[in-house]
């Protein structure tokens, strides 16, 4: 399926989709993930739609081409693990000297979408590819998995909780967009 500018498209048919999902990816493909029993002309009419942000994000990628964060191999998560461990665990010790805050492991994943991700059992994952952000983004990350232990939310005490170590939210929070691995 083509769109202007000879966007290609990669369908994907889902039997456990619920709905249409459209995703670029940092190496500017785009993928969309189509329910069962959705019609040809629905799929067509969703691009059209979203043809705009498709071409922006598209846009935006390919100014990244050929820099670090791509989407990458098992083999790159195989090399790269231990070192994000490393560095996982050095900032989460920083941060929680301050906070205090009891939690069981931290674990390095190669997630598609997630930065990080905290867990009611008091485990700490993130994506082995922090350790190619920025050092102000890394941490927001980190403190921001490492709040979830007192909140398990995003409620204002959450955001105040962050704000305490890591007094430029908004900016990072904003600049991360930038960093995203999988844009939805």
């Amino acid at each position: 399926m083509n769109k202007k500018k000879n966007t290609q498209f990669l369908v994907k048919n889902s039997d456990r989709a619920k709905r249409l999902r459209l995703a670029v990816y940092s190496d500017t493909q785009v993928v969309i993930t189509v329910p069962k029993g959705a019609s040809k002309i629905l799929v067509e009419k969703f691009i059209v739609q979203k043809s705009e942000w498709i071409e922006e994000k598209v846009a935006y990628f390919s100014q990244f081409k050929n820099k670090q964060i791509t989407k990458t191999s098992e083999a790159d998560f195989v090399k790269y693990k231990s070192e994000a461990l490393k560095l996982a665990t050095e900032r989460v010790e920083y941060f929680n000297q301050f906070y205090g805050f009891s939690f069981n492991q931290i674990t390095v994943k190669n997630q598609k979408t997630r930065w990080g991700s905290c867990s009611t059992r008091g485990n700490i994952n993130f994506n082995y590819k922090i350790i190619f952000l920025p050092e102000a983004v890394r941490d927001y990350i980190v403190v921001h998995e490492l709040c979830h232990l007192k909140e398990f939310n995003h409620s204002r005490k959450f955001w105040n909780l962050i704000s305490k170590t890591i007094p430029e939210l908004s900016e990072i929070r904003n600049s991360l967009r930038k960093w995203e691995m999988t844009v939805q």
